[in-house]
């Protein structure tokens, strides 16, 4: 039997080992070792992908309840029977430092995010993100949407439309091999193309086993040089300014998050799979 250092069979002259001896087929690096990002197996992502539609569902109910007239209040305790019926747990509440107080987060016109459901009546003009992020048999998933409350201004309807499409067209690149950094790229060249801002102060992460796990994800321009490998699970949640992308957070609740100048901030949310050839949206409805 021919030996790694014996001459190569096929009469190059090199050794067999730096010839023609087998070479191992490429094995991406240990993620969990490396980066600290959790890939998930088949259990997992079954899992996720039923937490990921049970928020969807969810949020597609909330969505439909939210018109002229309607507080958040009356958002938030609707949420709440939602999961409760399902069977689940609504994920932000009580969650953090200082504990979030409420089961959604509803982020009102000029709200970059965090927005907490309170007596804030919606009204004709308003524009409103909805935040879901559930828990179903220890499984996370995680989605926003933006809904437009009767007749919005032209900057209201420019936020919400460029933060869709922004949020679409990168997870329209997503595959194995796609550097995170391009996602944030991707999303910023648009924005700035549509006369728009993109936040820096929050990003999109990995969702899964737990609701806020590595890596970052962000939204703009960046150097993040961590390729996407098939069963790694994160958001892409984009949140777009119409005037300056600085956020200024509420001293007194410490959660709510608004646009420095007062102009409007839209954002939409996916959580999302890398498959061997792409990607899933995992919070789907259907």
């Amino acid at each position: 039997m021919i030996g790694r250092n014996d001459p190569c069979w096929c009469g190059s002259g090199k050794k067999w080992k730096k010839c023609h001896f087998p070479k191992k087929p490429n094995v991406p690096p240990n993620y969990l070792k490396q980066y600290g990002i959790l890939i998930k197996n088949a259990k997992d992502i079954d899992g996720i992908r039923l937490s990921g539609h049970l928020a969807a569902q969810i949020l597609e109910a909330l969505c439909k309840k939210a018109k002229d007239g309607i507080s958040t209040e009356e958002l938030d305790k609707y949420a709440q029977k939602l999961h409760q019926d399902a069977g689940a747990i609504a994920a932000p509440l009580h969650y953090g430092t200082p504990p979030f107080p409420k089961s959604i987060c509803t982020s009102v016109n000029d709200v970059i995010c965090h927005g907490i459901p309170g007596p804030y009546t919606l009204k004709d003009g308003d524009i409103i993100n909805i935040d879901v992020t559930t828990i179903l048999n220890g499984y996370y998933g995680d989605c926003s949407q933006m809904i437009q409350i009767g007749n919005v201004s032209e900057d209201k309807k420019l936020v919400t439309d460029v933060a869709y499409d922004a949020m679409m067209l990168s997870i329209q690149a997503l595959k194995p091999g796609l550097r995170i950094s391009e996602i944030g790229n991707i999303i910023e060249s648009y924005a700035n193309e549509k006369g728009c801002s993109v936040v820096r102060q929050f990003v999109g992460h990995g969702v899964g086993i737990r609701f806020h796990e590595p890596p970052q994800i962000p939204h703009f321009a960046n150097n993040l040089d961590i390729p996407l490998t098939e069963g790694m699970t994160f958001t892409i949640e984009p949140m777009i300014n119409a005037g300056v992308r600085k956020s200024i957070i509420d001293p007194t609740d410490r959660w709510t998050a608004r646009t420095a100048d007062g102009k409007p901030s839209a954002q939409w949310e996916h959580t999302l799979l890398i498959t061997a050839d792409g990607y899933e949206i995992l919070t789907l409805p259907e």
